[in-house]
């Protein structure tokens, strides 16, 4: 997993010097070949996150937690990456404005996912409190 990350570090640190000789040249290109060495470094770390996500259902099994609070956790933590991969590429373009946006667009869609889980929360709170 080392070498992998290590890849993925200098993958990123030589597109990011193209990116900068390439934007003064052809701008256009320079936001193609950002997307793309995105997309690469995100497929590495997805690839290189599948055991640590066995272990935390792992964990989640043996807790016996329900798998409802595992899929909602995961479903959030999804969601988080591609809307923080998302903004940065709006940045990246330099529309800010559309970035922050996004970035709020993704902390309505983690309290959407979560709803069912505060809804549980509040459910054993009101018991307790009875």
């Amino acid at each position: 997993m080392e070498a992998t990350v290590f890849t993925l570090i200098g993958l990123g640190i030589v597109a990011a010097v193209m990116a900068v000789v390439l934007r003064q040249h052809r701008p256009e290109f320079a936001l193609l070949l950002s997307l793309g060495a995105g997309a690469l470094i995100l497929g590495g770390i997805v690839a290189g996150m599948r055991p640590v996500l066995g272990q935390i259902q792992s964990v989640f099994d043996h807790t016996g937690l329900p798998a409802p609070y595992a899929e909602i956790l995961f479903k959030a933590l999804g969601l988080c990456f591609i809307t923080q991969i998302a903004c940065d590429a709006c940045k990246d373009a330099g529309e800010t404005a559309i970035g922050s946006k996004v970035e709020l667009a993704g902390k309505i869609g983690v309290l959407v996912i979560s709803l069912p889980l505060f809804s549980q929360v509040l459910g054993i709170v009101d018991s307790l409190l009875r």
